[in-house]
């Protein structure tokens, strides 16, 4: 016979699950994922037999093993349906998980900084982002927490203060620092699921992206402002084939193209392919105004040496001194004026 504590057990994975469907079924339709039918989730029922939340947690197991981290990234950011009591919900789904893989793993670390964010306040300044409070903000998932942080996460500090001191999006790839930053994570197997662990990554995740986002705004903004300065010296097109676009690239294309990034990159901060294009470009347009100002200095400089080789010609051909000299001038040469030879 089931137990009351049994039955309270199910009772709360029923809730979570009514609460988590709606969130997989969304998720399911934006990236094309098979999604089983569950006639007692789709209709909302209180209680269900045992039967249906076994097979509700079988579901949710098959749908965990579809979908990839990137997915659930691009999803949950750019989504209106993701509440707080739901992004509770499933990061304490996968945290309670019996078997923690690499994805689960990915997936619990994006959470964790999504969930972050989503309850500290927008204003907060990255150095009021120390653990005790990134420690504060998770302890609806993670409960307390033993802020004793073993040595081997200290590099941790030493990569954010390195991509702090980055001064563009290219300054921060080229360097590979979000690279150390998940060659960390990933070499730190079940050590990661430590709960002080956990914190102090949610920390660097969450700074990490502060820096991104800045620096990405920076080039954005860089971009868009040289796009403005070439339209103002009369250029409409560029060769962008560097950044993968065409070789006569309007302008007025790259600058919607710009402001779409400004939203895409919501979803994903890392080395990929639109990160990479960006960087290309800003490269491109400042690349297009070097050459724009010295092609204009050059067209300036030659008509001043047509003017004075000009005038030149006209003194000497003219009939007309540029001046007279006086008779009575007296001769600074110790010649006389009638005379070619000295007195």
């Amino acid at each position: 016979m089931t137990s009351t504590s049994q039955l309270s057990e199910l009772a709360a994975e029923w809730r979570d699950a009514r609460l988590l469907y709606p969130l997989y079924a969304a998720l399911a339709r934006e990236f094309v994922i098979d999604l089983p039918s569950h006639a007692d989730l789709e209709a909302g029922v209180d209680a269900p037999p045992q039967e249906s939340i076994e097979q509700a947690r079988q579901l949710f197991s098959d749908l965990d093993a579809r979908i990839q981290v990137h997915q659930l990234r691009q999803f949950l950011q750019t989504t209106t349906i993701s509440s707080d009591e739901a992004l509770r919900t499933l990061l304490l789904h996968h945290l309670h998980r019996q078997e923690q893989t690499d994805s689960d793993r990915d997936k619990i670390d994006f959470l964790l900084v999504q969930f972050f964010s989503h309850c500290a306040p927008s204003r907060l300044e990255d150095t009021d982002v120390d653990m005790a409070y990134v420690a504060q903000i998770l302890e609806p998932v993670l409960g307390p927490v033993d802020l004793n942080v073993p040595e081997w996460l200290n590099p941790l500090d030493e990569v954010t203060q390195t991509a702090n001191g980055c001064r563009n999006l290219n300054q921060l790839l080229t360097s590979r620092i979000l690279e150390k930053g998940r060659k960390l994570k990933t070499s730190c197997g079940k050590k990661y699921f430590l709960p002080a662990a956990m914190v102090a990554f949610t920390r660097f995740s969450f700074l990490m992206r502060r820096i991104f986002f800045r620096l990405m705004h920076q080039d954005l903004n860089a971009i868009l402002d040289g796009l403005r300065e070439l339209e103002n010296r009369g250029v409409e097109t560029l060769d962008c084939r560097r950044a993968q676009f065409s070789a006569e690239e309007p302008i007025a294309r790259l600058r919607m193209i710009c402001q779409s990034w400004k939203v895409m990159f919501h979803a994903e901060y890392s080395s990929g392919q639109p990160v990479s294009m960006l960087v290309d470009l800003r490269a491109v347009v400042e690349a297009a105004l070097a050459k724009n100002a010295k092609n204009a200095k050059t067209a300036t400089a030659k008509p001043d040496a047509t003017k004075a080789r000009a005038q030149a010609a006209a003194a000497a051909n003219s009939d007309v001194p540029d001046f007279e000299v006086a008779s009575s001038s007296p001769d600074w040469s110790g010649q006389d004026a009638d005379n070619s030879k000295p007195k």
